[in-house]
């Protein structure tokens, strides 16, 4: 393609290939000569939102009044309603605009993505497949499905078009960075290395693929590789990003080697970086808790307990983070009643859409009280409805594992009552140090937010034990190190399921697994992480401090935390 739409898109790529030479630039000049607006007047208006000039947004809403039949005026609404967060109505824009112009690619386009984005993944692969069937080579529309398709666990599909966007475009580094996820969640290791060495050859600051070597867990880095990510780190060029990422994975090099003051050194300066701009509000946090034990009191259960869909498939595998929930996920993927599936956005979408309309955040979970019995079983119709899309083996049971649900095991247990929760807990210190070296992108906590953090975990379960008295199992992952067939045979009674030898086999069971601890659990369980935060001690006194009568109970719970609001 020539012309200025495919000039103005053949700038530098940003990972070490001219965009000449890249035939996503040239899939992006297409898409973008797709959006060029032929009418004077929105192309003027565009130009206005894109600089936040004030009025533009008014200006925008009156000419699409005035043209209801206009899809580009349609597309730019839908555009300014996704970035302002309103998603549901950028949703219907989308549909709007595509229904007066369905062949306006670039709207599809920005509707897969937003489906995408919405967890809404059955759309986006539908819409994925009518943007392929008007450019079937464009590179752009198929990363977007082997995206999609890794997310549904359509692995085998996904790792095609992966393989298919290297070998077309073997400069790109971002392309073997994301053919290396997709290999190591399907537990391709020595590809899944390749594969990130290829990224890094292309690109050498590129900080993802060097994290991405080091959180294999597995993986030790060389000499040689050590020099470069310091040398890389001289640079002044870096991006926050970037930096970040190599400073984590240059910590887990130098805990490898033994050096363990260096190493907290350089996950310290990783995380201060991540850290900039973000805040945890711990009041925010403390004022939900206690929301929730004012809420979720023996009372309510008692008059909403049985209301919501009375479903048995579902497993819950909740806690906080780096505690062993993905071995526990993959013990019991390995029975023959259970299935792995991933973990799964939609208990925390179903929360935040109780906050739509014309309800404030706040209100929740307030507004559960005001619902009636047919709500909470709708609800959990719509949970079992969007988890479909993930079940690809027809096994009675499947595994929702995700850790941040602790926060949401009351509605759990008001919209699917039957359902099982599982918590999995791991020795505080070594819990909160891990999630420390674990680079979480934009959301890393201090050692004293940890600490602040973990004890709400425990209040709040404290809380649920209380008021749903052997509803929920607890698995002490230092138990299930000692005694993996004890903890595993009474994990299995909980869940009313008979024992199969299978589950201490775990590591021979082939599925993806898309967690930091992906490498782990393919190999049998080990005791020596149990004690390997004390090599850190002497630099966690912040994280210590901070857990105070949590540490020290372990794995008791401390009385001031073991109270409730509520009756």
């Amino acid at each position: 393609m020539s012309g200025p739409a495919a000039q103005r898109d053949r700038s530098r790529s940003g990972d070490g290939v001219s965009g000449t030479q890249d035939a996503f630039a040239a899939a992006q000049a297409r898409l973008s000569a797709a959006r060029t607006l032929r009418n004077k007047t929105l192309r003027r208006i565009a130009a206005d939102l894109k600089t936040a000039k004030p009025g533009s947004a008014v200006e925008l809403k009156a000419y699409a009044a005035a043209h209801p039949d206009d899809a580009e005026a349609v597309w730019l609404l839908a555009k300014l309603a996704e970035s302002a967060g309103r998603l549901d109505d950028a949703l219907a824009l989308f549909e709007e605009c595509l229904s007066l112009a369905p062949e306006f690619i670039a709207a599809r386009f920005g509707f897969a993505r937003l489906l995408r984005r919405l967890h809404r993944y059955a759309g986006a692969l539908e819409e994925a497949d009518r943007l392929l069937a008007t450019d079937s080579r464009n590179l752009l529309f198929r990363q977007f499905k082997a995206d999609v398709l890794s997310i549904v666990g359509e692995d085998a599909a996904a790792l095609v078009i992966w393989h298919e966007l290297v070998r077309e475009t073997p400069e790109r580094a971002e392309g073997w960075l994301l053919l290396g996820h997709a290999l190591r969640a399907n537990g391709l290791q020595e590809d899944a290395i390749l594969a990130y060495r290829q990224a890094i050859a292309r690109h050498p600051s590129l900080g993802a693929a060097w994290w991405a070597l080091a959180n294999l867990k597995t993986f030790r880095f060389s000499d040689d590789e050590i020099a470069a990510m310091r040398e890389r780190l001289r640079s002044s060029e870096l991006s926050a990003e970037d930096r970040a990422n190599l400073l984590y994975a240059l910590g887990k090099a130098r805990e490898d080697h033994g050096d363990y003051a260096g190493s907290f050194e350089s996950y310290a300066k990783g995380n201060a970086g991540l850290h900039a701009g973000f805040e945890y509000d711990e009041e925010g946090a403390r004022l939900r808790l206690q929301a929730s034990k004012a809420v979720f009191t023996p009372a309510f259960f008692a008059s909403h307990g049985e209301a919501g869909d009375k479903a048995r498939d579902p497993i819950f595998v909740v806690g906080c983070p780096r505690s062993g929930s993905t071995l526990i996920e993959q013990i019991l993927a390995s029975h023959p009643a259970v299935e792995g599936t991933s973990e799964l956005p939609y208990i925390a979408e179903l929360v935040r859409g109780l906050a739509g309309g014309n309800r404030r955040p706040s209100e929740y979970p307030y507004a559960l009280q005001q619902m009636g019995h047919e709500a909470f079983g709708l609800l959990g119709q719509e949970y079992l409805a969007r988890a479909k899309v993930h079940r690809k083996s027809g096994r009675p049971c499947f595994i929702d594992k995700t850790p941040a649900n602790c926060q949401h095991t009351g509605f759990i247990r008001l919209i699917l009552p039957n359902a099982k929760i599982i918590d999995a807990r791991r020795h505080p210190a070594a819990a909160c140090l891990s999630m420390f070296k674990q680079n979480f992108s934009r959301s890393n906590l201090r050692l004293r937010e940890l600490g602040f953090f973990y004890r709400h975990y425990v209040e709040l379960m404290a809380h649920f034990d209380r008021v749903l008295p052997g509803r929920i199992h607890r698995v002490i992952y230092e138990n299930m190190v000692a005694d993996p067939e004890g903890e595993t045979r009474r994990l299995l009674d909980y869940l009313e399921l008979p024992f199969d030898e299978r589950c201490l086999r775990f590591y021979e069971t082939d599925r993806a697994v898309r967690t930091p601890s992906s490498e782990q659990v393919r190999r049998p369980i080990s005791s020596e992480a149990v004690e390997h935060w004390r090599r850190f001690e002497p630099w966690l006194s912040p994280l210590l401090k901070s857990l105070g009568s949590v540490l020290t109970a372990y794995p008791a719970v401390p009385l001031e935390l073991a109270s409730s609001i509520g009756d």
